[in-house]
């Protein structure tokens, strides 16, 4: 899956003040990422909001992205839940025509164990004629996918990769010493993009190249690349932007670094509230 290495875009989902989705701004965002440099898009993850955007919203949104980048770079559509067979039923009525993969977050609350998250998996990458990614994110999750169960999942041949984002260093050396060579290691931390990548990573499904996607972009391929030393530079100049991104959750800073470059608002949907003033001030002040 050459085409998935590089910069990845975990794309946010604009919404107007009122709310609702703003597809204007949606349109804008692709072209701004693909202008950008960018390699491909990933539609609906976590820092699309999935959660708290419905089902008729997300179709459209899928369908305007497959229209409006028309081929011009792959698309990764997250499709994911912690409930196994109804995630199985969305990847089966989801129109996936235009999508290159499948991402898919581990499931929240339930916290099963390593057999369990195996068995999620494998059911999900049976019944998906796309390809499958994992993604690792204890942080939202509440459980871990270890290196151990990584590697029995990369044995299926329906599984091509994964978008770690544990921040367990040892955890991705592990994956990267032992995984198979065509298994896709991607970061899902984006600070972490060039030592992981000087270890044998692919690339990186980032938040931070929604705002910066030419710098984060180009980082990520001078690091492909082996020159490590432009690419450290440029990542040191995301050394005090990144904690803001989170401070008060994702994806509610790297919206407000979207608002001040005119591409969509600030705003996000409930239970999560715009960036504070404060915030705002010390994104503004970087920029």
């Amino acid at each position: 899956m050459n085409k998935l290495h590089g910069t990845g875009v975990a794309l946010v989902t604009p919404f107007t003040s009122t709310g609702a989705v703003d597809y204007a701004a949606w349109r804008r965002l692709l072209d701004f990422t693909m202008a950008g440099g960018v390699e491909y898009l990933v539609i609906n993850g976590t820092t699309g909001e999935s959660p708290t955007v419905t089902a008729t919203e997300k179709a459209e949104l899928l369908h305007i992205a497959c229209t409006h980048v028309a081929g011009r770079v792959p698309l990764v559509y997250g499709i994911g839940g912690n409930d196994t067979a109804a995630t199985e039923a969305l990847l089966h009525s989801t129109d996936l025509t235009g999508i290159t993969a499948i991402l898919s977050a581990s499931p929240a609350y339930n916290k099963p164990s390593q057999a369990g998250l195996v068995a999620h998996y494998q059911r999900l990458a049976d019944a998906t004629p796309l390809p499958l990614l994992l993604y690792n994110v204890p942080g939202r999750t509440g459980s871990n996918l270890t290196a151990a169960t990584t590697l029995t999942l990369a044995e299926h041949p329906n599984i091509i990769g994964i978008k770690e984002a544990s921040g367990l260093m040892e955890q991705c050396l592990a994956i990267l010493a032992h995984k198979p060579a065509d298994f896709l290691f991607l970061s899902g931390d984006d600070m972490l993009t060039v030592p992981l990548i000087a270890c044998g990573a692919q690339g990186i499904i980032t938040v931070l190249g929604n705002a910066f996607p030419q710098k984060f972009s180009d980082m990520t391929r001078a690091a492909l690349a082996g020159d490590f030393a432009r690419a450290s530079q440029l990542l040191y100049g995301f050394v005090a932007l990144n904690p803001l991104m989170y401070e008060e959750s994702n994806p509610v800073g790297v919206k407000a670094a979207l608002a001040l470059q005119g591409v969509c608002e600030a705003a996000v949907r409930l239970p999560l509230v715009a960036a504070s003033e404060g915030l705002q001030a010390r994104i503004k002040q970087l920029l």
